[in-house]
């Protein structure tokens, strides 16, 4: 791979009760890259913004909510064999802290969900492998490699403290 992998953003509205995530808001890709699948909301990091203002951008693009604190807890590198121009660094974060209610955009549409009932099975095969890290509260640095299937090839992932991400 030459160069830099493009930056992305996702983001995972979460409900906690005694400290711990009991929910999670996840959105239903209508169209583009990942349609049909369960998903954080999310997307491209533009020219000249910040990864962070990215993160508010999408979600309010995307389901009309102003995350008012968000939280990294991942950096996941997706590398894909067939088609380089898809393999991309996406910085993952949450919030609890918002402005609004999720609603549906003509790209995606949000519905929550308990931690426990989360649809892998309708999502991208490697987020039953790092999301349910995330949502016990570890930080991960991660990387996956997937072939023209979809399936992962390999993958590395690791815990490691905030001030690592």
């Amino acid at each position: 791979m030459n160069g830099r992998l493009r930056d992305v953003t996702l983001c995972f509205l979460i409900q906690k009760s005694d400290g711990k995530i009991k929910d999670i808001c996840l959105a239903m890709k209508k169209r583009g890259f990942g349609e049909g699948k369960w998903n954080g909301i999310g997307g491209k990091v533009e020219q000249n913004e910040t990864i962070e203002e990215a993160v508010v951008r999408e979600t309010e693009e995307e389901i009309g909510v102003t995350p008012k604190e968000i939280e990294k807890v991942a950096t996941i590198t997706f590398l894909f064999t067939h088609n380089k121009d898809w393999s991309q660094t996406v910085h993952v974060y949450i919030t609890s802290n918002w402005d609004g209610e999720p609603k549906e955009s003509d790209e995606m549409k949000p519905q929550w969900f308990s931690v426990k009932e989360i649809p892998y099975n309708l999502m991208w095969v490697d987020d039953e492998i790092w999301l349910p890290k995330i949502l016990k509260g570890e930080k991960i640095i991660a990387t996956f490699i997937f072939n023209e299937g979809e399936e992962i090839l390999n993958y590395e992932i690791s815990s490691i403290k905030a001030d690592e991400l």
